[in-house]
């Protein structure tokens, strides 16, 4: 027969099960207020179509209309010719990012068959799309199109090639750059292309457009947008290798009286940027945190651990107006910080013995500790790393170039890790979705090209210095390019100068468009629960953040104070947008994009297991590691720890916040019912349920005990009488005694540590 509480037991793992399997598994305006704030008057020639475009004087040119035409038609994408082996027997680079390998294949294979310059019209070029002769990839072009005509007239005046003279683009615009529309209204963007010789063009009809979301605003392949649902969403327009996006608010139909938005509190510069964000769109902001709510959020957010019973009552108690600045200011010196932000900083630098040995590990993640709780400067941080010399065991930083030995793996490395973008797919070919080239990338490689390693005597002794000289070849070139940073200046192939040196210059100056906001973007999703550019290490162009004001005043905030990361912890921290509650109002229920409230999230897998080892009494044993050493501390992915592994700990092969995830599983599920991590340390003697029975505790010690250390705070009046009531219960309907006492016991401190209040910050 079971007891009360095994019976609750059995219920919350009913419970549980069954929200695993859900977790897995008329127009209306908006207001005249919103209008104006969010709104952009453009004023068009309706005289003229949407990009409609005239020939130049000079004729069409290859690189500048040719391709863009053969983009629009899909022709050089992935999925037909651009794709690494083409198609039919006609293989375009992808998107065009070759014209002169383009203009070869075009006029010059196949004996010429796909151009016919004395009759145009009989080009295989112009048959095939327009399905006058048979064609895999099915009609792609009208002979009335202003497509058809560019090909057609480009074929008839000579087929000009590709010369380095051509006029280059410089930039895109689009308009209207903001706007605000009502539910199912639509808008037609304008995108205009400016160009190196100081001409424009309207590009509107050959650009790439894509929403970011498409239930809120859909738009087709002609740059017409629809308004589809409430909310605001970016879209993002790319033509040739220039990217830009304009963003399309439809508010919420929303009745907020404007004092909700005036009483709001605001703590910095942060509430007033996303309260102004939050008006626009009619989203009313949840009330403010309690302080059992916020204390508990405040140290699993800062340093991973749970507050101590003791702690959480000296805080209630405390009556000051400034005592949760105070606390933040505590968190912020405690060795408990240090580890925490040691362990994230790893992640991004893939610290594990599995590329460099344990020696060497050991090494760079002393550098790395040293360095947070130094607070050293991110950019100083960042900048001994990437010119980083000498012996690997006395300079931990020079571990990088162990571990990272190819140059592509250094620039797609230093890119994700530093810049917050991925520009691996420029390795191959002009990048799709940013405006990076394949030349862009083998000048930032190049940069790379001259770190040596020398081998020592020692296991993970390693030297790393700068060769005189050393280049890495363009694949496609078959030579080298100038060393250059992103968009930074180039350096000249006999330059005395060091090249890490001068990338290390562009990469950490306050000028960088990229270093600082990539920073400051992880910093704000690791406190708020959702990147203001989302994912982290997505901070391409063509994936714009949900509040660029707020991103830009951070990254200003941050740079103006010496990329001070404390600063911008507390900061953040201080804010009135991180205190808020995380329950949701009749407004903002759908929201977590515009941090009208904190967003849920579940423990990190380091944090939830030193929290149950808190709450329990019982330390985990790592082999190989002293005795009492917490998850958070362990310098290496390496170890032997299937809760850490199960529960989302990366293995650091790869810079991506994707290596790490909260997702549920139903292995997750199972362990935490039937697993030995949480039953063996509720039986391990000398713990929790142990320390219970040998003092005599009440139930209502007891309860109480369990609550403030898991939960930061009592239990209500209904929750306790409750529990004491099922206590009781199981005390009636079975015999008296230690063992069955223990059960009763083990089982509510296990509802306790499987519970979703306890599993997630919140």
């Amino acid at each position: 027969m079971k007891t009360p509480i095994q019976s609750l037991k059995l219920s919350i793992i009913g419970l549980a099960i069954l929200l695993l399997a859900f977790l897995l598994c008329g127009r209306l305006l908006p207001s005249a207020e919103a209008l104006e704030k969010g709104a952009e008057t453009i004023s068009f020639d309706t005289s003229k179509p949407v990009g409609e475009i005239t020939a130049p004087a000079g004729g069409w040119s290859f690189r500048n209309h040719v391709i863009p035409v053969l983009t629009r038609l899909g022709c050089n994408s992935g999925a037909c010719h651009g794709a690494a082996a083409g198609k039919g027997g006609l293989k375009l680079t992808l998107r065009g990012y070759d014209p002169e390998a383009d203009f070869n294949v075009l006029t010059r294979q196949s004996l010429g068959r796909r151009i016919n310059k004395v009759e145009p019209a009989k080009s295989l070029m112009l048959l095939k799309p327009t399905m006058a002769l048979g064609h895999g990839g099915g009609k792609r072009l009208s002979v009335d199109s202003l497509e058809y005509k560019v090909l057609s007239e480009w074929i008839a005046n000579g087929t000009a090639a590709p010369v380095e003279s051509d006029a280059r683009i410089t930039k895109i615009e689009v308009t209207p750059k903001a706007t605000a529309l009502a539910l199912n209204a639509e808008q037609q963007l304008r995108v205009i292309a400016s160009f190196s010789d100081g001409h424009t063009e309207d590009v509107t009809r050959w650009v790439k457009y894509s929403s970011a979301d498409p239930a809120t605003v859909a738009v087709d392949e002609d740059g017409k947008v629809k308004v589809q649902g409430h909310g605001e969403t970016a879209i993002s327009v790319w033509y040739q290798s220039q990217v830009s996006f304009a963003r399309v608010a439809n508010p919420y139909p929303n009745k907020i009286l404007p004092e909700v938005f005036a009483r709001s509190p605001r703590q910095n510069f942060i509430d007033e940027l996303i309260l102004k964000k939050l008006q626009t769109l009619n989203i009313a902001p949840s009330e403010q945190a309690t302080d059992r709510e916020f204390i508990r959020r405040a140290f699993l957010d800062a340093i991973g651990v749970l507050p101590s019973p003791q702690e959480v009552s000296s805080f209630l108690a405390d009556t000051a107006t400034n005592k949760r600045a105070k606390l933040i200011d505590s968190l912020l010196s405690r060795e408990e910080f240090t580890d925490y932000w040691t362990n994230r900083w790893a992640d991004v630098l893939l610290i594990s013995s599995e590329k460099i040995g344990s020696t060497a590990m050991w090494s760079f993640y002393n550098w790395t500790r040293d360095s947070v709780a130094a607070n050293k400067p991110w950019d100083r941080l960042v900048r001994e790393i990437i010119t980083a010399n000498g012996n690997t065991l006395e300079n931990g930083a020079a571990n990088y170039y162990v571990m990272h030995k190819d140059v592509t793996d250094l620039t797609e490395n230093a890119s994700m890790a530093f810049l917050g973008m991925s520009i691996t797919c420029a390795r191959c070919h002009n990048h799709p979705l940013e405006k990076w080239t394949q030349k862009q990338y083998f000048q930032m490689a190049n940069l790379f090209a001259r770190v040596g390693l020398k081998n020592g005597v020692r296991a993970g002794d390693v030297q790393v210095y700068s060769n005189p000289s050393g280049e890495v070849n363009h694949p496609r070139l078959g030579k080298p390019l100038p060393p250059a940073p992103l968009d930074g200046e180039a350096l000249a192939f006999d330059s005395p100068k060091d090249r890490r040196e001068h990338l290390a210059n562009w990469l950490t100056s306050p000028s960088n468009p990229y270093f600082a906001k990539a920073a400051v973007n992880r910093i704000w999703k690791n406190f708020m629960g959702r990147g203001l550019v989302e994912a982290v290490d997505d901070m391409r162009a063509t994936n714009p953040p949900s509040n660029e004001e707020l991103l830009n005043a951070l990254t200003k905030d941050f740079t103006d104070h010496g990329f001070d990361l404390k600063h911008l912890i507390r900061t953040v921290m201080n804010s009135a947008a991180y205190q808020r509650s995380s329950k949701p109002n009749d407004t903002n229920q759908q929201d977590e994009r515009f941090y009208s409230r904190y967003i849920i999230k579940r423990l990190p897998a380091e944090a939830l297991l030193d929290a149950v080892s808190q709450v329990t009494g019982v330390a985990t044993e790592f082999p190989g590691y002293p005795a009492g050493m917490r998850a958070m501390q362990l310098p290496d992915a390496r170890v032997n720890s299937y809760f850490l592994t199960i529960f989302g700990k990366p293995p650091r092969f790869a810079t991506c916040e994707c290596e790490r995830t909260a997702e549920p599983s139903v292995t997750q599920a199972l362990h935490a019912i039937n697993g030995d991590t949480i039953n063996q340390k509720l039986r391990a003697p000398g713990g929790l349920v142990d320390s219970f029975l040998k003092l005599g505790a009440t139930d209502e010690t007891i309860i109480n005990h369990l609550y403030l250390s898991a939960f930061s705070r009592q239990p209500d009046k209904q929750e306790l009488n409750r529990l004491l009531a099922l206590m009781n219960e199981g005390k009636e309907s079975s015999k008296t005694t230690i063992e069955a006492r223990r059960l009763a016991i083990e089982d509510l401190a296990w509802a306790v540590l499987t519970s979703k209040e306890f599993m997630f910050n919140h």
